[in-house]
């Protein structure tokens, strides 16, 4: 049975929400998840120490941080260790409250640990912390002390304070009891020596506590002796209570599917689906490597069948918490690797600071649209931060009406809503409005051009075609696969449409009046200097045509002019350098309440690069023999647009 309990202190997780939000009739404003735990995989000396995930529905988890600890253990403990973070959502909605078990394995073995570490944050990014050795501050009490593990910390709305609890193991006495002491208002310290809370029939770990109608349901990895003290049997039990104080009544029943088994689990933890009836009871089967879950929704009946969680690294216990789609862009814009759909299930707004003008997400391959006083904004959704490859798997929006406040919308399309695709990647793109329709033309790399159609610019976009509009098939010129790429739309004032796109080659043709099949011939777009890497755009000013496209590589943006849009096109040169950090560039050129806009990406972004991008927007101006002059890329972005 000992050699069974030293391999405790595995994964104790809780999403305690506050009383009075699991009361509450209304949704919450959760639209993620938070998982905060210690890795149980990779190099030994740094698994102990706390890590973050995030996850759009609480199944499918993601790490942050590329899976590398977001505190340092070495800075919060008195042991260089932590195991076991527990983290709760203060009953202001805005403090966060986290708790640890302050002991390090790998340095200091089994045999014994003084005590946890208590943490606070306003924002989930930066903590306070606090050090309790129980044996130095309660010694009469707790000077044989053996192990203190898995605190956990719960909202006592009885006398408001935070109620912190643990397993305490004496030295003189195998029993493992939970103890609990109420923290101080600054949460680094008890307010007294803690108490007994709980004494199970044959003694618990990994206790979590969550509240629903009217009673208090405590989870923990328990077991059973027979006559001679031997332990049978191990796994999730609960006792039940209408107070944190108890009295405490044991089922002795084992929740968990393994019970009786081989295989083991430790770490119960419990948490509520966000806008759902739901709760998911996790464990971790420590002895294989696995992490599962059973589902409840009256907290005394689970499913029978567990499932598996889906997830880039090997969490051990932990805790989970909802979180809202600003903390997520809060959590990715501090460490990176959110998955942005945990923050496109809503409108958010924000202001940009100079460039690049959108810093919560990277954003790559801009286009932009002008209805009426409003300029959108459509880009891809690049990859995480130092990303080795183009990776885009959705296609964003955004608006504003200064240049100044803007507002994205939730995701309008996804390169999962393309049934033709096989690349699962979300290249440039480009929407027009006509005949009160918006049609968003998407590439992917090497499925061809697609389009897809809303009422609205905002999306939702659908597939309108079941099919590509163009292939490789239709490069006749090119030699390579990714051909068929970077669509750019133009309308005439006639109201005949035309599409450019290529990569190497350039192609144009025009569009039927439906938008969404070719007319005609395909052509190949030459002219003298014309050196065309990709990212063709189409614009008109006084009479005159604009090409502009990438050029070379790194690429660099140059352009033609022509008094038709099929030409005779003119060489003018260079428009753009390389843009920082980015061995691509790709622009958008828009006229927006009298004045000319060039949007580009850059790398500029931490953990920026050439698969993580983001878009910025600097002037366009134009010479009095209509050329354009070069343009300058700024820090400082574009001014807001004062108001008439």
């Amino acid at each position: 049975m000992i050699h069974r309990l030293i391999s405790i202190a595995i994964i104790s997780l809780c999403a305690n929400i506050a009383i009075s939000a699991q009361n509450s009739s209304k949704k919450s404003t959760y639209e993620g998840y938070l998982f905060a735990y210690f890795e149980g995989s990779g190099e030994l000396a740094k698994q102990e120490q706390i890590r973050f995930a995030v996850s759009a529905d609480g199944i499918n988890w993601k790490a942050l941080n590329n899976n590398e600890p977001i505190i340092s253990s070495a800075d919060i403990s008195q042991t260089g260790g932590v195991r076991d973070p527990h983290i709760l959502r203060g009953e202001d909605g805005e403090t966060f409250y986290m708790v640890a078990t302050d002991m390090f394995t790998r340095k200091n073995g089994w045999d014994s640990n003084p005590g946890i570490v208590l943490l606070k944050s306003g924002d989930l990014i930066n903590w306070t912390h606090g050090i309790i050795d129980l044996e130095k501050t309660y010694p009469e009490r707790f000077a044989n002390t053996k192990w203190v593990w898995a605190p956990q910390t719960i909202y006592d709305p009885t006398v408001g304070k935070y109620m912190v609890y643990f397993t305490v193991r004496f030295h003189y006495n195998e029993k493992l009891d939970f103890y609990y002491a109420y923290a101080n208002k600054d949460f680094t310290a008890f307010e007294s020596e803690p108490t007994l809370m709980f004494s199970t029939k044959y003694g618990a770990i990994d206790g979590d506590i969550i509240f629903k109608d009217g009673m208090y349901h405590l989870f923990y990895k328990g077991n059973t002796k027979n006559e001679q003290g031997e332990e049978v049997i191990n796994g999730i039990q609960q006792a039940t209570s209408k107070s944190l104080h108890g009295p405490w009544t044991e089922d002795l029943i084992y929740l968990d599917a393994y019970a009786g088994t081989r295989t083991h689990v430790e770490g119960s933890s419990i948490f509520k689906l966000n806008n759902s009836e739901e709760y998911i009871l996790m464990y971790d089967l420590y002895s294989s490597g696995r992490y599962e879950f059973q589902r409840s929704t009256d907290l005394y009946n689970f499913t029978k069948t567990p499932e598996s969680f889906s997830k880039d690294f090997h969490p051990r216990h932990g805790s989970v918490i909802g979180i809202t789609r600003k903390e997520a862009i809060r959590l990715n814009k501090k460490w990176g690797g959110t998955p942005l759909s945990a923050q496109m299930d809503s409108i958010y707004s924000f202001k940009s600071d100079g460039n690049p003008i959108i810093t919560h997400k990277f954003t790559a391959d801009p286009a932009a649209l002008v209805v009426k006083d409003t300029l959108w904004l459509f880009t891809g959704q690049d990859g995480g931060p130092d990303s080795p490859r183009y990776n885009l798997k959705n296609w964003c929006v955004f608006s504003t009406t200064d240049m100044k406040n803007w507002t994205e919308y939730p995701i309008p399309l996804r390169i999962s809503d393309l049934s033709w695709d096989r690349s699962k990647n979300a290249y440039a793109s480009h929407v027009v409005e006509k005949n009160g329709l918006y049609y968003w033309y998407i590439s992917t790399n090497g499925s061809g051009i697609g389009v897809a159609v809303s009422h609205r610019p905002q999306g939702p976009y659908k597939d309108a075609l079941g099919k590509p509009l163009l292939t490789r098939e239709d490069c006749f010129a090119s030699t390579h696969g990714w051909a068929c790429i970077d669509p750019a739309i133009y309308i005439e004032d006639d109201g005949q449409a035309w599409i450019f796109w290529g990569n190497r080659e350039c192609y144009y043709a025009k569009l039927k009046d439906n938008m969404i099949e070719i007319d005609g011939e395909i052509k190949q777009l030459k002219f003298n200097g014309f050196s065309f890497t990709e990212a063709p755009w189409v614009h008109k000013y006084k009479g005159k045509y604009y090409l502009t496209y990438a050029t070379d590589f790194p690429e660099k943006i140059a352009y033609a002019m022509a008094d038709n849009i099929e030409g005779p096109w003119e060489y003018k040169g260079l428009l753009n350098e390389v843009a920082g950090n980015s061995t691509t560039n790709h622009q958008a050129i828009i006229e927006y309440k009298g004045n000319w806009y060039f949007i580009y990406h850059n790398g500029a972004l931490p953990g920026g690069g050439g698969a993580s991008r983001s878009v910025c927007i600097d002037h366009l101006y134009y010479n009095k023999d209509k050329t354009l002059k070069r343009i300058i890329m700024t820090s400082e972005g574009v001014p807001a647009i004062k108001k008439k």
